[in-house]
C-alpha cells in the first residue's frame, strides 16, 4: 500500500515537473509569450471598436425601423434596413468577414484591424438593432402619449423618455451581445490577424505542443468575460437602484 501511495505521488509530481517544462518551452523560451499579450491587445481593440460601431448602427436601425412600424413613413429606409438585417444575421461572420477583407478592400491598402472592426460592428449592429427595437416596443404606448402631452414632438418623445427606458430593458442582452461579439472576434486568423487566438496557434505550430497554447488562450477568454460580467452585473444593479 505504501509503495502504491508513492508511486501516485510520484506520478503527480512527475506531471507538474512536465507541465512546468512545457510551460517554459511554450512561453518562456524565444519570448513566446508576446503572441499571447500582443494578441490580446489585438483582440480588445477589434472589440472595443466594433461594439462602439455595433452600437450606432444598432441604434439608428431600430429608431429607423421603430418609426416605421409606429409612423408608417422612412418605407425606403426600412426597406434597406430589413435587407441588412437579412443578409447580416443570415450570413457567418466570418464569411463577412473575408469578403469586407478580400473583395470590398481587395483594391484598398486597408489595415486588418480596421477591416476586421467595421466587419464585426456591422455585424453587432445587426442584433444590437433587433435588440433595441424589441426594448423600444417594450414601453406601454401611455408613455408615448404622455410626451406629447408635454409637447414633445416624435424625436423628442424618442430621446428624452422612450429611449432611456428600452435601454435599462435591454442593458442585460446588449451585454450579453458585447460578450458574444468579444468571442467572435476569434476568426480574425482567417484573414492573417494575429489577435489572441491566432498568437496561440503561432505557438503551436512553432512548438508542436497544442495543449499549453490553447489552453491558455481559453483561460484568458474565460477570464475576461469573468471580468465582463462582473462589471455588468454591478453596472446593472445600480441602474435598477437608480430607478427606486
Amino acid at each position: 500500500m505504501t509503495e502504491f501511495f508513492a508511486m501516485i505521488l510520484q506520478a503527480i509530481a512527475n506531471f507538474f515537473i512536465n507541465l512546468k517544462d512545457r510551460f517554459v518551452f511554450n512561453f518562456i523560451e524565444d519570448d513566446r509569450w508576446k503572441y499571447i499579450t500582443d494578441g490580446l491587445v489585438v483582440t480588445v481593440e477589434i472589440a472595443l471598436c466594433a461594439v462602439l460601431l455595433g452600437i450606432l448602427l444598432g441604434f439608428i436601425v431600430a429608431i429607423i425601423r421603430t418609426a416605421h412600424d409606429m409612423t408608417g413613413k422612412f418605407k425606403i429606409l426600412n426597406f434597406i434596413c430589413r435587407i441588412y438585417l437579412t443578409v447580416i444575421r443570415g450570413t457567418p461572420v466570418v464569411i463577412q468577414l473575408m469578403i469586407i477583407y478580400f473583395v470590398i478592400f481587395a483594391s484598398f491598402n486597408v489595415e486588418k484591424i480596421l477591416a476586421a472592426f467595421i466587419a464585426f460592428g456591422i455585424n453587432s449592429g445587426a442584433y444590437v438593432a433587433e435588440i433595441v427595437r424589441g426594448g423600444i416596443m417594450s414601453i406601454d404606448k401611455g408613455q408615448f402619449e404622455a410626451g406629447r402631452s408635454l409637447g414633445f414632438n416624435y424625436a423628442q418623445t424618442m430621446i428624452y423618455i422612450i429611449i432611456p427606458q428600452a435601454v435599462k430593458n435591454v442593458f442585460p442582452a446588449l451585454c450579453n451581445e458585447f460578450i458574444v461579439l468579444l468571442k467572435e472576434t476569434s476568426v480574425s486568423g482567417y484573414i492573417a490577424m494575429q489577435d489572441l487566438t491566432k498568437g496561440g496557434d503561432i505557438i503551436r505550430s512553432r512548438t508542436y505542443d497544442a495543449f499549453m497554447p490553447l489552453i491558455a488562450v481559453a483561460v484568458i477568454y474565460l477570464a475576461i468575460v469573468m471580468l465582463l460580467e462582473y462589471l455588468f452585473g454591478r453596472l446593472e444593479r445600480r441602474l435598477r437602484t437608480s430607478d427606486h
